[in-house]
């Protein structure tokens, strides 16, 4: 191969560059257009599958244009429907409208975030980004953050932090083994899954986690909280943190956020708010007051990939003073130095990660084309819409609420003796939608949740209609 050749093997022709992208363009169109006819999930074709994975890759490329065709004939007829108006099983919305093109902005440019030299740009954004999100729960100055792959990794993160603030020595040198008690987290039996595989990850061990029973709307009780805490003393074992909810998996629900902040300042424990699911419903005018009591906590977890509809992967962890997140993860080393720069961030420093992708670029993008007011709707639209369907599930004799309905989960049980998880596979064989399954105190049911701005009144009617009456024709 002639040098040139070799210049050119991993580029793209003036010619290719032009057929990628028109096919990208029309991709990307031809896929909006067709979210209603599409199925909320596929019917897998196995053998399509099968071949993907063991074909070889070809010693010579197969072009652009192939490539898009297998795009079309092989991936895309095997993927959820994620963008779908009916697809309600989980807390995954769709990305906005610009975000692709975003993603592949940010791909061109392929910024390492790590250290300012390598990202100027990047790092302004993503410091923007921060302190914008910070702001709306009313943060100081001294807060910062980092953004991460999802809320499970700023959950963990978090953890870490208020390990290395709380525990009486110095963990970096001496670690757990070192400790005289045992540290120990106090979480709501409603939690999420990622709390305890955090305390799992960090070796403090599930023994020493605390799930504190819930209330009749499945808040955390403070009560039963601040008893265990005094339990624990008296065991010479050492609290350190509590995790609150900013709306739980299950039921979208809030624990009391103040209450808990109280507790955590008389007994100088971390106070660490998982707001993955629900925090930035603090947009939405009806949410705003009772979120904003968020911003008491010393960490909050939150995912622009939800209500921002930032594609995966965007997570972001924000604590009360940054100089807590850069204790915990900084570390030296003569190669990757350079000069402070006062506006410029060493992300380095705030994170686990070395190698980072320029994840703030898909969210400013996002506020900028569209402007913070379209979230708010956004926001304030889905809240109204799962308020809908709950009062369609209460006017049905044949059904009962599990739940309240704070956020945008719905959790309800037939009370016909109607199996829940028939009519959910029923649902998803005919097309209709994609609702999940729920158990809540011993009750199984059914739960929806509301996090597509494209959802409307007519799909909840649809899927309610198709729950109630089988026999009625879809569409």
């Amino acid at each position: 191969m002639q040098p040139a050749e070799e210049e050119r093997a991993l580029s793209l022709s003036d010619r290719e560059l032009a057929t990628a992208g028109s096919l990208l363009t029309e991709f990307l169109r031809a896929f909006e257009e067709s979210l209603d006819a599409r199925r909320v999930m596929p019917v897998l074709d196995r053998n399509q599958l099968s071949q993907l994975f063991e074909a070889p890759f070809p010693e010579v490329g197969i072009g652009v244009e192939s490539l898009f065709r297998d795009i079309h004939e092989k991936v895309l007829p095997n993927c959820a429907t994620v963008a779908h108006r009916r697809f309600l099983a989980y807390v995954l919305g769709p990305p906005n409208g610009i975000a692709p093109y975003a993603e592949a902005v940010a791909a061109a440019l392929n910024q390492n975030c790590n250290f300012w030299q390598l990202s100027p740009a990047a790092s302004v954004i993503e410091r923007k980004v921060i302190a914008w999100l910070g702001s709306l729960f009313g943060y100081p100055e001294a807060a910062g953050g980092i953004l991460t792959s999802g809320g499970s990794m700023a959950n963990l993160m978090a953890l870490s932090v208020a390990m290395h603030e709380k525990a009486p020595i110095d963990l970096h040198k001496a670690g757990l083994s070192a400790l005289a008690s045992p540290l120990v987290v106090y979480t709501s039996a409603e939690a999420h899954r990622s709390v305890e595989k955090a305390v799992a990850i960090l070796g403090l061990g599930l023994d020493h986690v605390r799930k504190i029973p819930v209330d009749a709307d499945f808040r955390l009780r403070v009560d039963l909280l601040e008893r265990v805490i005094e339990e624990d003393r008296r065991a010479r074992a050492t609290p350190f943190c509590v995790v609150a909810a900013a709306g739980t998996v299950n039921t979208g629900a809030i624990d009391p956020i103040d209450d808990i902040a109280d507790l955590c300042t008389r007994e100088s424990l971390w106070l660490h708010v998982d707001g993955a699911y629900g925090a930035l419903f603090i947009l939405a005018n009806r949410m705003k007051d009772c979120l904003s009591r968020c911003g008491r906590a010393d960490s909050i977890a939150l995912d622009p990939h939800k209500l921002l509809f930032a594609p995966l992967e965007a997570g972001c962890l924000i604590v009360r003073n940054h100089d807590s997140l850069r204790n915990t993860f900084h570390f030296t080393s003569s190669y990757l130095t350079v000069e402070h720069d006062p506006l410029l961030m060493n992300y380095l420093e705030y994170g686990p990660q070395l190698s980072r992708g320029f994840k703030a670029f898909k969210i400013w993008c996002s506020l900028q084309t569209f402007g913070v007011r379209a979230f708010r709707m956004a926001a304030d639209r889905m809240l109204e819409l799962a308020r809908y369907m709950a009062a369609r599930v209460m006017a049905e004799p044949s059904l009962e609420l599990l739940a309240p309905v704070e956020l945008t989960a719905v959790c309800f049980r037939f009370t016909n003796g109607a199996s829940s998880g028939a009519v959910l596979a029923r649902l998803l064989e005919e097309g209709t939608a994609l609702l999940g399954p729920v158990q809540l105190r011993g009750r199984h049911g059914i739960r929806a949740c509301i996090t597509n701005y494209r959802t409307s009144e007519s799909d909840i009617d649809l899927v309610m209609d198709r729950l109630l009456q089988p026999g009625k024709t879809v569409g």
